[in-house]
């Protein structure tokens, strides 16, 4: 069963790292719901969000 090889194990130890990522990109910088209507809009948003994210991480890491 894969969910018991050791590779299953060593790749869920580290989920929640992905995890939490994905929650702070949702609850805090509104990539849970489209504020705009158009795939071309839903794309600039989470384009948007993704990079204020990636910003953040890296003035973090700077300091």
């Amino acid at each position: 069963m894969f969910q018991k090889s050791e590779y299953f194990k060593t790749k869920a130890k580290e989920r929640y790292k992905i995890e939490a990522k994905n929650s702070e990109l949702k609850h805090r910088h509104g990539y849970d719901v489209a504020t705009s209507s158009g795939l071309n809009g839903m794309q600039l948003q989470g384009t948007m969000a993704i990079f204020a994210v990636n910003l953040k991480r890296i003035l973090k890491l700077q300091n």
